[in-house]
């Protein structure tokens, strides 16, 4: 598969030119497209989730903002799934060390 740019919350494909604005939303889901977890240096392991050292931190991941250092990452989407088997064995885990 090769990678797109899409929105985070359904997958949905951006294919016009260029990056979109603050006011973009998500044609299929009405979601924000500028946004921390649409944009390449988002990375939730960083301080401030975020690789680029320039930009002012942002609490709101999912909504729209001003970042002037926004890239649009390509990436391959993965639809979210109900189940995540590493969470639910996790959660297992957890339940076992406390005795629930």
């Amino acid at each position: 598969m090769t990678p797109t740019r899409h929105c985070h919350e359904c997958g949905w494909e951006w294919t016009l030119p260029g990056f979109p604005g603050r006011g973009d939303t998500c044609h299929r889901c009405y979601a924000d497209l500028r946004v921390c977890l649409n944009c390449l240096s988002y990375d939730p392991r960083v301080a401030h989730q975020c690789r680029d050292r320039r930009a002012d931190p942002v609490m709101e991941k999912a909504a729209g903002n001003f970042c002037e250092y926004f890239d649009f990452a390509r990436r391959v989407h993965v639809p979210k799934t109900e189940n995540n088997p590493r969470e639910d064995a996790a959660r297992e885990k957890l339940k076992k060390l406390f005795g629930d």
